[in-house]
């Protein structure tokens, strides 16, 4: 076969991160940040969940539930490819960088972790780019 109409290991790293593994990973974080800050950093982490959870919704229920037509499908559908799949990931990134800035957060390492997280995503897109 040729090269031409296989893809590069790169861009399937970057589709796998970014459809099925980043807005799990950063929902954890956004919990743990939720149970254990205080005041505006905790609003925010849920915030930061509340649209991780939104992304996760959209990307596997749909499907799992057999939903191929109809508004509900659609909508899921459109929510989850938002700015070519990088919306909600990075809305719910944004939101969760926010409450590292805020009163009342503790463990930062859950800022470390996410960092790490959000520089691997976007190594991924801008090499597969």
């Amino acid at each position: 076969m040729s090269p031409l109409f296989e893809p590069s290991p790169i861009l399937l790293a970057f589709l796998a991160v970014k459809t099925t593994l980043y807005l799990p990973a950063l929902l954890l974080l956004a919990l743990l940040r939720a149970l254990v800050a205080s005041g505006p950093a905790r609003a925010m982490a849920v915030l930061a969940l509340l649209v991780a959870l939104a992304g996760i919704t959209a990307r596997f229920v749909p499907p799992l539930l057999g939903l191929s037509g109809g508004t509900a499908a659609q909508a899921a559908y459109a929510l989850a490819n938002a700015g070519n799949g990088m919306a909600l990931p990075l809305v719910a990134s944004a939101l969760m960088l926010g409450s590292g800035l805020l009163a009342g957060t503790r463990w930062r390492w859950i800022d470390l972790l996410h960092l790490l997280l959000l520089a691997a995503l976007c190594a991924l897109w801008l090499a597969s780019a």
